[in-house]
């Protein structure tokens, strides 16, 4: 490598901030409609389906279009990160779910609100303006956690 292409300057190239001006310009009039729990109200809730039987309504997991770093995540990895994913939010427990005493005697798993962690395709997918949402079983639930964004989440 030659010595004069080297660079101690940690200032940014014109190159790099007038392409991140481009895609904020051609990008400016797109309303990102992605569902996500903190912005989720209880009237989209009550237009979602209600889960027979055992069943829970989970909104899975779409972690941050942009990375700490600055990096902007194509919507292509977004929605392949989201179908993947094994944590989500619960948004409604169907009527039976967990009151059978014989298979859950310490009571339910989970609550609404609570955020789980599940198999990585498990569940029926039904697909809602801005993202998805998944049907599963009280049974497939396999634990909770606090903050989703604390589990490593792959493409």
């Amino acid at each position: 490598m030659n010595k004069e292409t080297l660079s101690n300057s940690t200032e940014v190239p014109k190159t790099v901030l007038g392409l991140e001006e481009k895609y904020k310009e051609e990008n400016k009039n797109t309303v990102d409609k992605t569902v996500r729990a903190e912005n989720i109200t209880e009237t989209l809730i009550d237009s979602l389906p209600e889960p027979s039987g055992w069943r829970l309504l989970v909104l899975p997991f779409t972690p941050k279009d942009k990375t700490k770093g600055g990096i902007i995540i194509s919507q292509e990895s977004l929605d392949k990160l989201r179908i993947a994913t094994n944590c989500g939010y619960v948004l409604k427990i169907g009527p039976l779910a967990y009151h059978d005493k014989e298979r859950y005697p310490k009571g339910p798993w989970c609550k609404k609100g609570d955020w789980v962690i599940f198999a990585r395709y498990a569940g029926s997918r039904l697909p809602i303006e801005g993202g998805e949402v998944r049907l599963l079983n009280d049974d497939e639930v396999l634990g909770t956690i606090k903050n989703p964004e604390d589990v490593l989440h792959h493409i």
